[in-house]
C-alpha cells in the first residue's frame, strides 16, 4: 500500500455519499507498500480501506480480484471483501482513478516474523490454495519470466548506481531461470505477495490476508517459494532463518504435502522470487516519484537472497 494520488476530504465525502457506510469522520493515507495509493477511512458505521488503482494495476484485472476475494471469503477465509455501493457497484472511479471501498480488518501487520507466525502463515497460505481450488477465474501472471527480462531492461541503464555487476548479475540469472523454470507443475490461484506485512496477526492467530493485487493463476508451490524468500531473512537479505523456514514448510503441508517434483524444483522457484523482488524493487528504487507517499526499499535485499538460493539445498530451505 501507498499514496501517489491525493484525495481530498471534500472528494472523499462525495464518494462516500454512494455507500451506506455512513458519513466520514476520518482519513489517514498509508505509506507502506508500493503499488496503488491506500487510505484508511473511518466513518460513523466503522472503518474501511479506500485504494485508487495507479499504473501497475491494469482495470481489466479488477473483476478478477473482486471475484476471488469474494470467492475465498465465502469459504472462510479472512480476506478483505469489496463494498458495493447502493447500485452494487463495486468499482468507482475517484481522483481520475479507478476506486475500490474495501473491508477493513483487524489485527496488526507482521513486522518481526518468527517460528510460531511464520508457521500460522505457512498455514494460511494452505487455507487459501485450497479454498481457491475451485475458483473458475484466471489470470496470467503479469511478473512471471517475461516480464523479469522487460524490468532488467529497464533497469541496466541505473543498474551501475545499484551495485557493482548487477546487470551482469541479472543476465545471468535470467539465463538460468528461462531454462530450467518448472512450468509443469501443478499450479493454481495464487496470492503471489505474501510478505508479512500482508498478513495480519492477532497474537499468532492469523486474522487477514491482504492486497492480492499480484494474484494470478501460476505454479502453486511458487507461492510457497515467495513467501519463503519473504519470510525466512533478515529484512537486509544478509541473515537466513532456518527455523522460520521449517515452521512456514511445516504450515503449509497440514493442508498439502509436497510432491517429490516440488522438492526437487522449490530452490529454483525460490531464486525466481528473489529474483523478482530485486527486479521490482530496483525499478522503484530509480522510479518512484519524489513526491509520494511511499518508501522505496533497497533491491540488495533480495539479490543477496538469490544468492544463497543459488547455492542452497532443499533441506536447508524445506527442513527434513
Amino acid at each position: 500500500m501507498a499514496v501517489y494520488t491525493q484525495v481530498s476530504t471534500t472528494e472523499l465525502a462525495a464518494f462516500l455519499a454512494g455507500y451506506d457506510v455512513g458519513e466520514l469522520r476520518a482519513v489517514a493515507g498509508i505509506a507502506a507498500g508500493v503499488e496503488n495509493s491506500n487510505y484508511r477511512v473511518e466513518t460513523t458505521r466503522g472503518q474501511f480501506i479506500l485504494t485508487l488503482y495507479e499504473g501497475r494495476v491494469d482495470r481489466a484485472d479488477l473483476p478478477f480480484f473482486i471475484d476471488l476475494l469474494d470467492h475465498l471469503a465465502a469459504r472462510g477465509c479472512r480476506v478483505p471483501r469489496f463494498i458495493p455501493d447502493r447500485q452494487g457497484r463495486r468499482l468507482q472511479q475517484l481522483a481520475g482513478r479507478p476506486a475500490c471501498l474495501v473491508e477493513f480488518l483487524s489485527g496488526d501487520t507482521v513486522t518481526e516474523p518468527d517460528v510460531a507466525r511464520s508457521r500460522a502463515a505457512g498455514r494460511a497460505l494452505g487455507q487459501l490454495h485450497a479454498a481457491g481450488a475451485d475458483f473458475e477465474g484466471c489470470r496470467r501472471n503479469s511478473m512471471a519470466v517475461p516480464a523479469w527480462h522487460a524490468l532488467a531492461g529497464q533497469c541496466r541503464a541505473h543498474a551501475d548506481a545499484i551495485a557493482p555487476d548487477f546487470a551482469d548479475r541479472i543476465s545471468a540469472e535470467l539465463a538460468f531461470l528461462s531454462a530450467h523454470w518448472p512450468e509443469q507443475l501443478s499450479q493454481a490461484v495464487i496470492h503471489a505477495d505474501l510478505f508479512p506485512d500482508n498478513v495480519l496477526m492477532q497474537g499468532v492467530e492469523v486474522t487477514g490476508l491482504i492486497d492480492f493485487y499480484f494474484s494470478c493463476t501460476d505454479v502453486r508451490i511458487y507461492d510457497l517459494a515467495i513467501t519463503h524468500a519473504a519470510w525466512c531473512f533478515d529484512d537486509d537479505g544478509s541473515r537466513y532463518h532456518a527455523d522460520r523456514a521449517a515452521a512456514l514448510v511445516e504450515g503449509y503441508r497440514q493442508m498439502f504435502e509436497l510432491s517429490a517434483e516440488e522438492r526437487a524444483a522449490f530452490a529454483t522457484l525460490c531464486r525466481g522470487a528473489a529474483l523478482r523482488f530485486t527486479l521490482t524493487r530496483a525499478y522503484d528504487w530509480v522510479n518512484t516519484p519524489s513526491g509520494a507517499l511511499v518508501t522505496a526499499k533497497y533491491p540488495l535485499a533480495f539479490l543477496r537472497r538469490l544468492d544463497f538460493y543459488a547455492s542452497a539445498t532443499p533441506v536447508e530451505l524445506l527442513g527434513s
